[in-house]
């Protein structure tokens, strides 16, 4: 038995990480030049020096990426302050504070002004209890209020951040499930964490050289045109050079964007909207503070991360801004940079990464468009073909926890023959 994964993301390498730690070899099938997808780094030839593509924040909570990371070896490969701790601040007042929620799961931290968010009262924090009863296709907006000082200062931009979507847009149902996950099991969950170096060094090369010494096998490059099937299983996938024929014992993981799964199977229900994320990478020094990184409120710029000799922003739930020039998008942001870390001079080398398509959008009507994994056995009779990816039903928004989760799904049917 060989398990063909088409797509190299973190879905399609947490399913061949699974596979392979059972003995299972896989072929990993990759259209562009490395693995990695949204998460990979690389050398910018203009910024002379290596970025991450874009910025990602894991929690100590995310249990599906922390495993997967043990496997692999590569949680040592993480940093960040080692506690649950995040910088704010606002730009409209001047306001700086930290939130600091305690390890454990009862929230004593609301109880101290110097924990919780600046302006808020105690009864606000109920909110987040709210989201429980949240009715199916409620929007964060319509289950939270607005115009409290908590949503303002924390709620928007969690939200903002993990669903990648306007909160009046976005459902509610899905921040209920990171809160869950995160928050509201006290701050031991909400440890941030981050590579060291670079997202490739922690989250992709560990997984290839682990596939590597279990048989697996990476091939960039080959994009998988179309797939040949039968009335019960997939036969072929056709690549660049030429079919490679999947054989009766072999298992297919289709773990690719939803523009392309809905390309190479006509009829699935995959999302069709989309949200923009922005990064901006600056080439300048800045001290990382705390935690390395610090929210920001009241501007464009939404969470700036220090990475050494590189300062780089991420703007979420960009398709307002995403068409604008990036001269005049880095110029903005660098403004705002300028102020929250003190930096003096004019704007150094710069590097605007616009993802146009970077995750669904977190609505209700894509909600209900996202296939299970088993969609092609439920609805076309294929046995042996499976889907993943973080578009994919997995209860969470599109996050690497909810892409790694998806993965892990797609691989552990395929061994117990589901």
């Amino acid at each position: 038995m060989r398990v063909h994964v088409i797509g190299a993301g973190l879905a399609g390498l947490a399913s061949a990480v699974a596979l392979g730690a059972r003995g299972v070899p896989v072929t990993l099938y990759e259209a562009g030049p490395a693995a990695g997808g949204r998460c990979r780094s690389y050398f910018d030839r203009g910024l002379g020096c290596r970025i991450d593509n874009g910025n990602h924040l894991l929690l100590s909570g995310n249990q599906a990426a922390m495993a997967y990371l043990d496997r692999i070896g590569a949680r040592a490969s993480l940093g960040g302050p080692g506690e649950a701790l995040f910088p704010f601040v606002d730009l409209a007042s001047g306001t700086r504070w930290t939130l600091r929620p305690d390890a454990g799961r009862i929230p004593w931290w609301i109880l101290r002004p110097d924990r919780r968010v600046p302006g808020t009262r105690l009864r606000e924090y109920l909110q987040l209890l709210a989201l429980r009863r949240a009715a199916p296709e409620a929007s964060v907006t319509d289950v939270l209020d607005p115009a409290s000082p908590l949503y303002r200062r924390l709620i928007e931009p969690l939200a903002v951040a993990a669903l990648n979507t306007p909160p009046q847009e976005a459902l509610a149902g899905l921040l209920r499930q990171v809160v869950e996950q995160t928050l509201l099991r006290g701050g031991a969950a909400c440890v941030p964490l981050f590579p060291r170096e670079g997202l490739s060094e922690s989250l992709v090369d560990p997984a290839l050289d682990f596939l590597a010494t279990r048989g697996g096998r990476l091939l960039t490059g080959r994009r998988i045109a179309a797939i040949e099937h039968g009335p019960e299983r997939v036969t072929a996938l056709h690549g660049p050079d030429g079919p490679v024929a999947v054989e009766a014992a072999d298992a297919v993981v289709m773990a690719v964007p939803s523009w392309v799964a809905a390309d190479l199977l006509p009829g699935l229900p995959a999302p069709a909207a989309f949200q923009a994320i922005l990064n901006i990478h600056f080439r300048v020094s800045a001290p990382p503070g705390p935690a390395g990184f610090v929210g920001v409120v009241g501007g464009t710029a939404e969470w700036i991360f220090m990475k050494g000799d590189v300062v780089s922003v991420t703007i979420s739930a960009a398709n307002h801004l995403v068409d604008l020039p990036a001269t005049d998008i880095a110029e903005k942001v660098w403004s705002e940079v300028r102020q929250v870390l003190a930096l003096e001079g004019p704007m150094p080398p710069v590097r605007v990464v616009k993802e146009k398509r970077a995750t669904f959008a977190a609505t209700a009507a894509e909600e209900r468009r996202r296939p299970g994994p088993c969609w092609p056995k439920e609805t076309l009779g294929l046995r042996n073909l499976l889907l993943a990816g973080d578009w994919t039903a997995t209860g969470l928004p599109a996050t690497i926890e909810g892409a790694i989760r998806s993965g892990n799904s797609a691989a552990g049917m395929i061994l117990a023959g589901v």
